[in-house]
């Protein structure tokens, strides 16, 4: 019963993110967002409405089958939609679609409440394959964590310390960092976490690696998109698309490796 209240909130939260997205991309009024900010949300709504959906609508179908990859990537999926409408709720001028946001994020924590305290857990841990690359993939995880934690530390201990507000803020025109705020509490930790779990073949750590790897790589391809409009719209003359896009490349190899290892599918 759990379960089926998931999978009907996730039903919800597909048609919830097409209609933001497809409004987002089609009204050019609806963000009230500075230049550089509405050009994000714009790569944001693409990226969410031709590719995350569709994963989150196939994960749905081959999650009811019975299938422990489509549940995983399912949970991936609704992290990833908890995650990206964070960022809208908090990080977006107040539009139209902020009671759509608020209900985009509210309906996610609860499906993945739901989902995740219903997924057996030792059938996926069992599932796993022994030469699973699981250190290798824990170590990305690390290596990922560390350089975003760094990145963060460094420019919020130098405000402290200089009281220079760091660049993202000011091109942002937020009043705080909205992505420090959320990666330091949404992800970062749990990429510590998933790596710690993993390495040492936890059945949680399969869970969290599994969610992380779909979420990781999706979000990635965001910024990818984003380093390009940026640019083309003539708002920075510095891409940073070899970074989102390397690890976008990294993210997918580390989800291919995780997924493969995943054996007796029923």
């Amino acid at each position: 019963m759990k379960l089926k209240i998931a999978y009907i909130l996730s039903v919800f939260i597909a048609i919830l993110a097409a209609l933001t997205s497809i409004g987002g991309l089609l009204r050019p009024d609806l963000y009230r967002d500075n230049l550089f900010v509405k050009t994000t949300w714009l790569g944001n709504d693409a990226v969410t409405l031709f590719i995350a959906v569709p994963i989150l609508i196939a994960a749905l179908v081959y999650s009811a089958k019975g299938s422990s990859k489509g549940q995983l990537i399912w949970m991936g999926m609704l992290d990833y939609m908890l995650y990206n409408y964070a960022f809208y709720l908090f990080g977006a001028a107040f539009n139209v679609f902020f009671l759509l946001y608020a209900a985009l994020l509210a309906l996610s924590i609860i499906a993945l409440i739901f989902g995740l305290t219903n997924l057996d857990i030792n059938r996926i841990s069992q599932q796993m394959r022994k030469e699973a690359p699981v250190r290798w993939i824990g170590g990305y995880f690390l290596f990922v964590a560390s350089g975003l934690g760094l990145v963060y530390l460094i420019q919020s201990i130098n405000f402290i310390a200089t009281g220079n507000v760091p660049a993202i803020v000011t091109m942002s025109g937020h009043p705080t960092n909205v992505v420090f705020a959320l990666d330091l509490t949404l992800l970062i930790p749990w990429l510590i976490l998933g790596a710690l779990w993993l390495m040492k073949r936890q059945p949680w750590g399969y869970v969290i690696a599994g969610i992380l790897n779909v979420k990781g790589p999706l979000y990635t391809l965001v910024l990818a998109v984003n380093s390009i409009l940026v640019v083309n719209a003539g708002i920075s003359k510095t891409s940073e698309l070899p970074l989102w896009g390397t690890l976008t490349a990294l993210g997918l190899i580390a989800c291919g490796l995780f997924y493969r290892n995943i054996s007796k599918e029923g």
